[in-house]
């Protein structure tokens, strides 16, 4: 699949594969050009974790999650499986080209047409790819913009380490470096917080009336190893998400659980699970569950399993009324905030140039 490009088509200045140095070994002056230029940024890259697009590719696309690490065959089947049983694809890459569409659209309202580049760690468009089509266009600096609103190895860290390993891989195919400098967190970012409680509204008017005053307000996150949480503001990110959210819809009490733990039975992770949850709650007199996926950004499969069909089962199977919101998706409100958050670290290099913090290839 190649990279699609989310606004009109730069110059054809610059195209091809630039070297640094001719073919006598002397500078090339038409790759200093390039680099040296008076603009701090001249693209956006959105960073995300990619998903099959058809049942062919989902095997080959756990292989590409697994990334060579011992996992019983049985547990790949089982993940296989949701992925089946949804459709047999993931919607992450439509609704993470929509994200960018529409933050592309809003970038080009306020007069900053940078054109914006998506890349995936997991499937296409591949974030190599992604970086090696931004350096054949003349691309030298983005802003990069990471799918995750909370901060840990798995959903920050890890994706930064891909886009350096890429941007090596360039240097290695004789290409020019793409150097990419990172929106700050917006976990607590206003629109953020706008977008998540206007889907909490619309999913509550699906309990009958009588219920909604009773149900609880129940915020789910993508579990990670309580070793990799000392080590990282997740936690803490997602609680503050959660407190803000309820705030704004004007309620007193919520709760934040987790959900699709992986990894060794035996390794401790951040708790409880949706499930598990339900289970107690109900047992204790919980009346009716509204659920929101605050982790996550995309209604992906562990949002379209994991919730409306695993969590939705134990539901049903305890006579608890459920609804379930909306991921922020495409929401309009979240997309401003994509372009705020843009914008603001356009403005901040406006007159300098952003250093690098970590060695060169």
């Amino acid at each position: 699949m190649s990279v699609t490009r989310l606004t009109h088509p730069r110059s054809q200045t610059g195209r091809g594969r630039p070297k640094r140095r001719d073919d006598t070994g002397k500078p090339n002056a038409q790759y200093n050009r390039r680099k040296h230029v008076s603009q701090p940024f001249d693209a956006v890259l959105v960073i995300a974790f990619g998903g099959p697009h058809a049942p062919p590719d989902i095997r080959p696309f756990l292989a590409n999650v697994l990334r060579g690490r011992r996992v019983a065959a049985g547990r790949v089947e089982e993940v296989a499986h949701h992925y089946e049983v949804v459709g047999g694809r993931s919607p992450i890459t439509e609704l993470t080209m929509k994200q960018a569409e529409g933050l592309a659209k809003r970038l080009s309202a306020a007069g900053e047409g940078l054109p914006v580049f998506v890349g995936m760690r997991n499937w296409h468009p591949f974030l190599a790819d992604t970086l090696a089509e931004m350096s054949r266009a003349g691309i030298r600096r983005a802003i990069g913009v990471i799918a995750a609103a909370h901060r840990s190895y798995s959903s920050c860290t890890q994706y930064r380490e891909n886009v350096a390993e890429a941007r090596a891989a360039l240097l290695r195919d004789g290409l020019a470096d793409v150097e990419v400098t990172y929106v700050a967190d917006w976990y607590a970012h206003p629109l953020f917080i706008a977008a998540n409680a206007e889907r909490v509204n619309t999913a509550a008017a699906n309990l009958d009336p009588a219920l909604r005053d009773r149900a609880q307000l129940i915020f789910t996150a993508h579990s990670i190893p309580v070793s990799m949480a000392e080590k990282y503001p997740y936690r803490e990110q997602y609680q503050e998400s959660a407190v803000q959210v309820a705030s704004a819809l004007g309620r007193t009490s919520h709760t934040t659980v987790y959900q699709s733990r992986s990894g060794r039975p035996e390794d401790p992770w951040l708790g409880p699970d949706i499930t598990e949850y339900l289970r107690e709650a109900h047992a204790n007199g919980l009346a009716a569950a509204i659920v929101s996926p605050l982790g996550f950004i995309c209604d992906h499969v562990e949002v379209l399993y994991d919730l409306d069909i695993e969590a939705a089962a134990v539901a049903r199977e305890i006579g608890l009324p459920m609804v379930r919101a909306q991921a922020v998706n495409d929401h309009p409100l979240f997309l401003d905030m994509l372009a705020d958050v843009v914008l603001q670290t356009r403005r901040r290099y406006d007159k300098s140039r952003p250093l690098e913090l970590v060695a060169a290839p």
